[in-house]
């Protein structure tokens, strides 16, 4: 049986089915730092932690950590970078990024904001 996924918008399915990317610093949760975690746009797989977030300033959401077993590295068409994906849709999120040492753990996640959904926490 296929799992059932949530209904992607034209710009949306460019970016998570088609692997593409949005303009920088376009983004609703480029800026956001609020409390909770984000999820997959596609199947609502926890990805993120609100916790994980960083200020990269590189114009995309940053995170140096994923929810366990949530996101999938893969080569990159390209044959230079590192694509991240849902590991339960195989959506695409964005790249990973090593050696930048902007964090203690020295990794980005620079995710496309239009790939997640951001659940706030509970007051």
């Amino acid at each position: 049986m296929k799992e059932k996924f949530n209904p992607l918008t034209l710009e949306e399915q460019r970016v998570i089915l088609h692997k593409g990317t949005e303009h920088p610093f376009t983004g609703e949760y480029t800026d956001l730092f609020d409390g909770g975690y984000y999820v997959c746009k596609q199947c609502e797989t926890p990805l993120y932690r609100s916790e994980h977030k960083f200020p990269s300033h590189c114009g995309w959401p940053s995170f140096d950590d994923e929810i366990e077993g949530s996101v999938k590295r893969v080569p990159d068409a390209d044959g230079r970078r590192i694509e991240i994906v849902c590991s339960n849709c195989d959506g695409h999120l964005g790249h990973v990024f090593e050696g930048e040492y902007l964090t203690e753990k020295n990794i980005r996640h620079c995710v496309n904001s239009i790939s997640m959904t951001f659940v706030a926490n509970e007051k």
